[in-house]
This record gives C-alpha cells, sequence and structure tokens, in this order.
C-alpha cells in the first residue's frame, strides 16, 4: 500500500498536474497545437535524447543481458501489434497510432521515477532503466517515426522524412562523443540540457492542449486494445522473454516492472505531428497513464514474489 501511495503522490500526481496546465492554457489561451509539436519534435525530443545517451555509464554484462531481453520483448510486442491491427482491419493512419501506442511506453519521465522509487537501494535497477529508457528512445526515433511517416508516405519519401529529423544526428552524435570520451564545455552543455530538461513540462502541456476539449463518449475498440496491452500482455510477455533468458534477481525484476509502464507521450506527439488519429493516441496516454496506478503497483508487487 505505501509504494501505491508513493506512486501516485510521487509520479501520477506531477504528470497530471502538468497535463492540467496544459488543458487550462489551451481553453484560456488557445495554444498552437502545430507549434508545440514541432517545437518539441525538432528541439526539446533531439536534447534529452542526446543529453540521456551522452551521460549513460553502465557495464557491458548489464547492458548485453537488457538488449538481449528488449530485443525479443519489442520484436514480440510489434508482431502481435501488427497482426491486432490487421485483423481488425484499422486503415493506415490509425494502424499507425495503434502500433505505437502498443508498442512504445513512457520509460523516461514515468519509468525513471519509478525506478529511483523502487530501486534506491540498488543502483544496478536504476542502471537497467536507463538503458530501457534509451532503448526506448531508439525505438520511438525509429519504428515510432516510421510508422508515422509510412502512414502517409512510402519508398523514398519515408527514408528522406527520417533523415530529415535532427533527433538522429543527436542519436549519432552522443554516440560518438560518448565513444571518444569526449568533454563538451560547460557553456556548450548547459543550454543542451536546460532544453532537455524542458522536455517533459512541455511534452505534458501539449498532451493537455491535445486533449482540451476532447470529450469520451465512448471506449473504442482500439483504446480498449491498447490498455489490455500495454498494461495486461505486456507484462505477461515480459515475464515469459524473462524465464525464457533464464533472468533472475535484480534485472528481471527491474525489467518485469519497466514493462507494464503506461503508453509513451511520444506517440500521442507523433499522432499530433503527422495527423495520424491524434485523438486515439491522446486518449491512449491519459487512459494508459491512470489505469496504471493501479496496475504499475501490482507489477511492482509480483516483481518481488516472482523474482
Amino acid at each position: 500500500m505505501g509504494i501505491f501511495y508513493q506512486i501516485l503522490l510521487h509520479i501520477i500526481f506531477p504528470l497530471f498536474a502538468l497535463i492540467g496546465v496544459g488543458i487550462c492554457l489551451h481553453r484560456l489561451l488557445k495554444l498552437s497545437l502545430s507549434t508545440l509539436s514541432t517545437l518539441t519534435i525538432y528541439v526539446l525530443l533531439p536534447a534529452v535524447c542526446f543529453v540521456n545517451i551522452y551521460k549513460s555509464d553502465i557495464s557491458g554484462n548489464l547492458i548485453g543481458q537488457t538488449l538481449l531481453f528488449l530485443l525479443f520483448f519489442n520484436l514480440l510486442l510489434i508482431m502481435i501489434s501488427s497482426l491486432l491491427a490487421k485483423v481488425n482491419r484499422f486503415d493506415r493512419q490509425l494502424s499507425s497510432t495503434f502500433k505505437n501506442s502498443f508498442v512504445l511506453s513512457n520509460s523516461g519521465n514515468y519509468g525513471l521515477p519509478v525506478s529511483e522509487l523502487v530501486f534506491s537501494s540498488n543502483p544496478a535497477g536504476m542502471a537497467i532503466q536507463i538503458i530501457v529508457s534509451i532503448f526506448q528512445n531508439l525505438l520511438t526515433f525509429t519504428y515510432g517515426f516510421y510508422n508515422s511517416v509510412s502512414a502517409q508516405s512510402s519508398g523514398k519519401d519515408i527514408v528522406w522524412k527520417i533523415l530529415k529529423l535532427p533527433v538522429i544526428y543527436a542519436l549519432l552524435l552522443a554516440v560518438l562523443l560518448r565513444w571518444m570520451h569526449v568533454d563538451i564545455p560547460d557553456y556548450l552543455w548547459k543550454p543542451i540540457e536546460n532544453t532537455s530538461n524542458a522536455f517533459s513540462a512541455i511534452a505534458l502541456i501539449t498532451l493537455g492542449a491535445q486533449v482540451a476539449y476532447l470529450k469520451i463518449t465512448r471506449i473504442s475498440r482500439p483504446i480498449v486494445w491498447i490498455v489490455i496491452g500495454r498494461l495486461v500482455l505486456s507484462p505477461c510477455i515480459a515475464w515469459l522473454v524473462i524465464f525464457g533468458l533464464g533472468l533472475s534477481g535484480t534485472i528481471a525484476q527491474a525489467l518485469f516492472i519497466a514493462s507494464a509502464f503506461p503508453t509513451s507521450r511520444n506517440s500521442a506527439l507523433l499522432a499530433l505531428e503527422y495527423d495520424n488519429y491524434p485523438n486515439v493516441a491522446s486518449q491512449a496516454v491519459l487512459l494508459t497513464t491512470i489505469l496504471s496506478s493501479i496496475t504499475v503497483a501490482i507489477v511492482i508487487y509480483l516483481a518481488k514474489i516472482l523474482f
């Protein structure tokens, strides 16, 4: 019960406080959603990706085990979401948003605080969540972007639009500088870090603006499947992969907990940027985040029993 209360107070409440700010601002001032989306995709996302990857410092063995799990786990999620989209006969744009909402999880501003709380006395648990967060960034900027762009384009257009995204180059630059052990001067690092720190607030305010006039009169079929997939199927699949790979202890606990996080707000930003059913994406983020206050607490409890 203590963990459940801490998650509500320190994670869920701050998230919804900023979403509430976005709702109020949009109703009062009529914010430009297009401007907010463009700012996030082309400025804030590259900064947060660069900072996360450049600052990471994790052992090779831990990285190897975690990446092996993430490859199998996310491949299964991608396959299941694609199958469900075909079975339900979603059109290309809805299918794009559905798959992103199903696969991409909020491992950053939700996952990192949860892990910090659960593994406060075990740095390895937090390190694993950092790897998961970085992997999710990579997945968002490759698979996520490809899904969003391919819903409206094909062939060379998809490649060209992806290559135009600055986050790709921020990612490559961060890896290169990290590999070469290059120290970034303080006068350059501070603006990059400040921009990265602004990401969470702006992204959540943008999400609030997206849902300011949203009325959920009924829960649509895509939303039902996203909620089930993200909060129920995902931890079940994670348990199977953990069991199959023979993982145990802290790494098993951390990965099992990470599998239960709600839909990434990036899926809503991508849907808004490319106009792929943004209302569905926003509903998915909101509902999975609300319900995760219960499901994540349950998964944390199970992780301590199972592993």
